[in-house]
């Protein structure tokens, strides 16, 4: 599960790192988004700069966290890995608008209400995989969660699906490889509280 996480300068200056090979006119918008980000928690029901695709190269924008809940109820915010092809309002959404979240960390809560922050270690950003949808009030995305690894399993059962950095531009422009990628392990993370800090590598 992943329900907040954060973002930061050193987010948005890894995301002007994969935009750099951009046409001229796709650098200069997503370079405006890039200089939108400031430092602070995201979470469910908040805007949040995502990366896309645009004429086969990837792109920067702005999408709501969040697809509307049926008949009123709670924002659909991560959807299962292991079941999402098979779900009608994700299915359309993951062959054909995927997308990656950038972020500096994600936070979990164990059982005791316990926050955990989890990083890269020796990275300054983690990129998550998703999926976005068109609604009248523009677009929305939702995080994919996988299996939890062994450095999330202390804490949580679900994660995010991770991906590495070659796995990006896969994940959003790759047709042909979006199962396998639905299908990986990711890699292991830096889990660090507010009490202890562990490194599981």
């Amino acid at each position: 599960m992943c329900g907040r996480y954060y973002v930061d300068d050193e987010t948005a200056r890894e995301i002007e790192k994969l935009v750099r090979q951009m046409s001229e006119k796709q650098r200069q918008e997503s370079i405006k988004v890039i200089g939108r980000i400031t430092a602070g928690d995201i979470h469910p029901g908040k805007d949040a700069p995502v990366l896309s695709g645009e004429s086969r190269s990837i792109s920067c924008g702005w999408q709501h966290w969040g697809f509307p809940g049926f008949q009123g109820k709670k924002l659909i915010f991560n959807a299962r890995c292991e079941s999402v092809l098979e779900k009608p309002l994700f299915r359309d959404s993951v062959l054909h608008r995927r997308i990656v979240i950038p972020a500096s960390w994600f936070y979990e809560w164990n059982s005791a209400k316990e926050k955990n922050v989890f990083r890269r270690k020796g990275m300054p950003v983690l990129f998550m995989a998703g999926f976005s949808r068109q609604y009248e009030d523009g677009e929305h995305f939702v995080i994919l969660t996988t299996a939890a690894n062994a450095s999330m399993k202390p804490v949580h059962d679900r994660m995010p699906l991770i991906l590495e950095r070659e796995e990006i531009a896969q994940w959003i422009l790759d047709n042909a490889k979006t199962e396998s990628i639905l299908h990986k392990i990711p890699c292991l993370l830096e889990r660090k509280t507010d009490y202890e800090q562990i490194s599981l590598f």
